[in-house]
């Protein structure tokens, strides 16, 4: 019998676990819309039931990208086949590149930059899939063996009870993996230059634009030190660069670009309340003094802002970098760090360096992106409330900022953990030094 569209929702929502409706009804709504700053995430009281609950998964991490999956970890340490460096080339007769298509429908994207979804994928595979197909006893799995032939396997799901037992007997290497997983480094998250002086190169990582004093005194000591010491190339890595403050990726952006610029043309949103919704939306006063007070309604009846539209940022004149600058970039490159990307990207001394960003090249959303809670499940959405535009001239094909020159993984470098990025940024100025000398 068919049920109505009511019996059918009320069926929904006695059926479904809290992870059931988050990751497939939810995430997948979220990733029609295309938007990178557009996620969800399970309630605060669901994820700290689980924090530190090792759960039973799919027992292969791997780095995905195009159609190659190369494992990087497999839980089952007794599993002498499927080791670190095969090459698997389906799950349960998905080829890797299927299998990636599928996910990616329950990922947020900035447009058609699947770039940081490849990142996703091969930081928390098992996760993923998990979440996404469900759990299975066995999977079968095709790879590549020792002598270059394709076969099948089947593999055990991983079960953490088993498992534990390894950890009782003293597996030291396990245990510390466990736990570098899941609290990472809080040093991690600040930025640090090394100098090396034989090739006149600063080599300077930014994690991420997030806090503004400790970024503003750390340039202005960076690029002092850089002047001091006569440096000549310059290395920014923002690889693993989320974004965070646009005034931190501005300031940076002050000591490297030549001309004076504006960090978006339009930085616009379509409403200025929220009516009865408002009381599910974290800061809502907040929100509401910025669209009421800070932004202006334009003719096309959206409400811009006027400081980020208007305000002309000038290059620092003191300390001013000069010399040749390579910057980093990958998938988990985004937001913040995409627009900075996008401001240096073809000046002459700038060279981009490594794979598509994630982040929008045209366009993408942020500035304020407030938390909406939802009544029910208590479940988490953010909801970014401007859009924006840095460069309303550029080429709308809705993809992220792209090197100038490519360097991907390959199969080889996953196995013997090489970095291929930044070899290739040594090897340029290597190559520039050694033109310059002939």
């Amino acid at each position: 019998m068919d049920l109505s569209f009511q019996e059918h929702r009320a069926h929904l929502k006695d059926s479904m676990t809290e992870q059931q409706f988050g990751f497939h009804v939810l995430a997948p709504t979220i990733s029609t819309i295309r938007c990178g700053h557009t996620t969800m995430s399970l309630s605060k009281h669901y994820t700290s039931f689980f924090r530190g609950v090792r759960m039973p998964s799919f027992p292969l991490y791997m780095k995905v990208w195009k159609d190659t999956m190369i494992v990087t970890r497999n839980l089952d340490a007794h599993d002498s086949i499927l080791k670190k460096g095969t090459q698997i080339t389906s799950i349960n007769g998905l080829s890797s590149e299927k299998l990636a298509d599928v996910m990616f429908r329950f990922l947020p994207a900035d447009g058609f930059s699947n770039s940081l979804n490849y990142i996703r994928l091969s930081t928390a595979f098992p996760y993923y899939h998990r979440n996404i197909f469900g759990l299975m006893n066995e999977y079968e799995v095709g790879y590549i063996d020792s002598t270059g032939r394709n076969d099948l396997r089947k593999v055990p799901c991983y079960d953490p009870d088993a498992d534990s037992l390894l950890l009782e007997k003293g597996n030291k290497s396990l245990r510390t993996e466990t736990r570098a997983v899941r609290r990472p480094s809080v040093r991690q998250d600040r930025p640090r230059i090394e100098l090396e002086k034989s090739s006149a190169s600063a080599f300077m990582v930014i994690p991420s634009f997030e806090g503004k004093k400790t970024k503003k005194s750390f340039y202005k000591r960076s690029f002092e030190t850089i002047r001091k010491e006569g440096i000549e190339n310059l290395v920014i890595d923002l690889r693993n660069n989320g974004g965070g403050n646009v005034d931190n990726e501005a300031r940076l952006a002050r000591y490297l670009k030549v001309k004076s610029f504006r960090v978006t043309d339009t930085a616009a949103a379509t409403i200025r309340k929220f009516g009865t919704f408002g009381r599910y939306f974290r800061n809502n006063v907040g929100n509401w003094l910025v669209l009421q007070f800070l932004c202006s309604r334009k003719s096309d009846g959206a409400y811009h802002l006027r400081y980020w539209e208007n305000h002309l940022f000038h290059p620092i004149e003191r300390n001013f970098f000069k010399g040749r600058v390579y910057i980093i970039i990958g998938g988990p490159t985004f937001s913040a760090a995409s627009l900075f990307c996008n401001q240096l990207k073809g000046q002459q001394n700038i060279t981009l360096v490594g794979e598509e960003t994630g982040g929008g090249q045209y366009s993408n959303n942020g500035l304020l992106i407030p938390t909406v809670t939802l009544p029910n499940t208590r479940i988490r959405v953010r909801i970014p409330l401007f859009r924006m535009v840095p460069d309303r001239n550029a080429p709308a094909t809705g993809r992220g900022v792209m090197p100038d020159i490519h360097v991907g993984p390959t199969a080889e470098s996953v196995r013997n953990g090489s970095d291929l990025k930044l070899e290739r940024v040594k090897s340029l100025i290597r190559e520039s030094i050694s033109n310059r000398g002939s």
